[in-house]
């Protein structure tokens, strides 16, 4: 499948975005160690969760989790601690993303797994049982979701956890999202410096509603630095919230975007400032980088991110992935040191007519969309990957008044 993406000279729109992905999956998570059976409520509705969702309703011992990274990770750790003999499992892709360190270090506190294929990658064998607990000490520049997996069931452990990261900590706001939730499920967390300690104890059952998703919100800002004639009004986001991705307010100042916040969330205006060049730390907010990247290269602005060493094992090789398709463009952006993305400016020989590819990445179809906006028009390939974290993407640009035109029928 593919999509041929035509954009409007101007847009005013109200959109409601999707629950946040990340809330939602932690939710479901806590939700059930704490044996709850009140229904939580505005749920994403995006593949990821709804995986989630089947994983812990159904019987089935052999769970399929699809290209679900935030799944594999929560379940991996969820399963090790619940009684029953579990065969997690996923796409080729899936097959591909090393989990080795999480397996250790549910290892080193007393779970019972084994790799079915190949050593250090999914599919897993789990034998659930309780976990005795104790002291770990995890590699802090690791996947903030090894962090969080093992901090949700750390409450069901014999000795509880006390978890001391090492090195620089990356994705900070993700494991204090993970703190934030597992409070309000009347959890109680430690975390003095480096090491957070968590003691026996167990989760309450609480009514829960999930809020929008400030990822989501930062394809919106891109059409709004890329749109001079724009007004976008996204509905549901807080100024308080637990999500990192909350930064992009303040990372799109410089791109010329003021936020304006509102009793339902927030309204995105267009200002006449805009920085000479950008230069960010995305440790914190590594799911900000496609959709900054593109927007830099399109506004023609020098960029240098740092802080992106997880990148590599996301979805796809995500620095590899926007290395190739800007070059499509006419960009040739540099990494270093599988950590860094920067661009000076440097250009290279356009193609055509371009086809965007998407990797089975989300977010890469989601962040070149608005590319359309400089170029008139732009291709995406295989756009249903949206599904996996915003499955009306599609609808809402074209309600904001872009034509989506399937060119693969």
């Amino acid at each position: 499948m593919s999509y041929k993406i035509i954009a409007p000279s101007s847009c005013s729109v109200t959109i409601s975005l999707p629950a946040s992905k990340s809330i939602s999956n932690r939710a479901l998570i806590l939700n059930a160690l704490s044996g709850s059976t009140i229904p939580l409520n505005n749920l994403s509705d995006c593949d990821d969760t709804q995986v989630m969702q089947r994983a812990l309703t159904l019987s089935d011992t052999r769970i399929d989790i699809h290209a679900a990274g935030t799944s594999m990770r929560f379940l991996s750790a969820y399963l090790s601690q619940l009684p029953g003999n579990w065969h997690l499992t996923g796409s080729s892709r899936m097959k591909q993303r090393p989990i080795r360190l999480l397996v250790e270090a549910l290892t080193d506190v007393g779970a019972d797994i084994s790799y079915s294929e190949n050593a250090g990658f999914p599919p897993l064998d789990i034998h659930g049982r309780p976990l005795k607990g104790g002291s770990l000490t995890l590699d802090g520049s690791i996947s903030s979701q090894y962090i969080s997996a093992l901090l949700m069931i750390a409450p069901s452990m014999k000795n509880g956890l006390q978890l001391t990261l090492s090195g620089r900590i990356i994705s900070r706001p993700y494991i204090e999202m993970t703190l934030k939730l597992m409070q309000q499920f009347g959890v109680a967390a430690d975390w003095n410096e480096n090491r957070i300690s968590i003691p026996p104890q167990s989760y309450t059952p609480i009514p829960f509603t999930v809020e929008s998703d400030w990822s989501g919100a930062s394809y919106w800002y891109e059409i709004a630095a890329l749109l001079d004639n724009s007004e976008i009004e996204l509905l549901g986001l807080t100024r308080n919230s637990t999500q990192g991705d909350a930064r992009i307010a303040q990372f799109f100042e410089p791109l010329g975007v003021y936020t304006h916040y509102t009793e339902k969330g927030i309204i995105l205006k267009k200002n006449s400032s805009r920085y000479a060049q950008l230069k960010l730390d995305l440790s914190d907010q590594p799911d900000l980088a496609q959709t900054l990247v593109v927007t830099c290269t399109m506004l023609n602005m020098p960029f240098h991110f740092t802080g992106l060493q997880s990148l590599k094992i996301k979805e796809t090789d995500r620095i590899v992935a926007l290395k190739n398709e800007l070059s499509k463009l006419g960009y040739r952006i540099e990494d270093k040191n599988d950590s860094e993305l920067l661009w000076q400016g440097e250009r290279c020989t356009a193609r055509a007519n371009p086809i965007i590819e998407t990797y089975d990445d989300h977010r890469m179809a989601m962040a070149f969309a608005p590319v359309s906006l400089i170029r008139g028009g732009i291709t995406i390939r295989h756009p249903e990957v949206v599904c996996k974290s915003y499955p009306t993407y599609w609808k809402d640009l074209e309600q904001a008044g872009f034509q989506i035109i399937d060119i693969s029928i």
